[in-house]
């Protein structure tokens, strides 16, 4: 089994719009743009512009007083460089640019890389602009101190997931999210929403509502409305097993709201764990017993499970936990609860399994 601890793994301008934002309306597309006071201008132009796909998760933040609000949020510095994910036309990048010393912005679309190019040339800030075209999570992030972002709606989990668990070390992450995505990600132990995203961002993460942003805000305006938060790493990280971490909480938050100890003597997961802390690196219960054959092999695995199963069932009533439910429980308790588990041989993660798998 292959240790390794968080510690090794974590380590506007407000003119010129019109001629960037445009979304397709039947025949025509419609441009947003804004006037010095923050008001939207709407006009018509023929469908040669640029059109906003929303199953790419392409809705631009159109109000200069909500891209101002969350600059301010953000509390950027003007030493600090700034990681942009998703910028599209520009709207929130030129605020970035005017507040930080330099922006870091990542996008897959080429058609927007190229307006964003022309509009921050036009304003005289490409010395202060670094442009990624890439897949934001298939891309090395270079260094740099905030993220602030809004956040294609398809990509928010395994986004939240690389900067979270991921090598780069940040200030804070202001991210732009969807409400129900947020409200997710803030839910504590004893929520009806607590789930495993939570459990697993605040175990290395605070998580602090900013504000609300209705979907009318956006061009073209998603079905549902957003939310602003922010996530700031915590100093001190738990010294714990990042792949054994997510592997227990996936276990636990399978089915949150049963007991621990109805979880824990299903046979598929007694199996399933069994295969786990033999040999560490495999989910196939067979490579347990490989050297048996027929109805011998299949008498071997049983009695395996029948006392591994006793040993699970063991930690859990020997240390309050059996009748205990994981949506319940604390980080501390969770932490301690994979400890004891550990500490009798009983083990959760396999080497297949995604570092960033939420």
């Amino acid at each position: 089994m292959i240790q390794k601890t968080v510690g090794s793994s974590i380590k506007s301008s407000t003119s010129c719009l019109s001629s960037l934002l445009l979304v397709r309306r039947n025949s025509h597309s419609r441009i947003r743009g804004y006037e010095s006071n923050g008001q939207v201008v709407e006009k018509k132009k023929q469908h040669d512009g640029l059109f906003l796909q929303k199953s790419k998760g392409q809705h631009l933040l159109t109000n200069t007083r909500i891209l101002d609000s969350i600059v301010r949020s953000s509390d950027v510095r003007p030493t600090d460089t700034v990681l942009e994910i998703g910028p599209g036309t520009g709207n929130l990048t030129m605020k970035l640019l005017e507040a930080a010393h330099h922006v870091v912005a990542v996008e897959l679309d080429k058609r927007m890389v190229e307006i964003l190019r022309t509009r921050v040339s036009d304003h005289g800030f490409q010395h202060k602009l670094t442009i990624i075209q890439k897949d934001v999570l298939k891309t090395d992030f270079p260094e740099f101190d905030l993220v602030v972002a809004n956040i294609p709606y398809n990509i928010s989990s395994p986004l939240v997931a690389k900067l979270v668990y991921g090598s780069n070390t940040f200030r804070t992450a202001t991210l732009l999210l969807q409400k129900e995505f947020s409200r997710r990600l803030l839910a504590n132990p004893g929520d009806s929403d607590f789930n495993r995203l939570a459990v697993n961002v605040k175990l290395l993460a605070d998580v602090k509502f900013v504000m609300d942003v209705s979907k009318r805000e956006f061009v073209p305006p998603p079905k549902v409305d957003s939310s602003v938060v922010m996530i700031t790493p915590k100093e001190v990280k738990p010294d714990v097993d990042v792949r054994e971490w997510l592997a227990f909480t996936r276990t636990c938050f399978g089915k949150k709201n049963k007991t621990l100890g109805s979880m824990f003597r299903q046979k598929k997961k007694v199996v399933e764990l069994l295969s786990l802390s033999k040999v560490g690196i495999t989910t196939n219960a067979s490579d347990v017993v490989e050297e048996e054959e027929g109805e011998d092999r299949v008498l071997c695995l049983d009695t395996d499970a029948s006392v591994f199963k006793e040993r699970v069932i063991g930690v859990l009533k020997s240390n309050g936990f059996e009748d205990k439910r994981p949506s319940k429980l604390s980080h501390g308790e969770l932490l301690r609860l994979l400890s004891l588990f550990n500490q009798a041989g009983i083990f959760f993660h396999s080497l297949s399994m995604d570092l960033h798998d939420y």
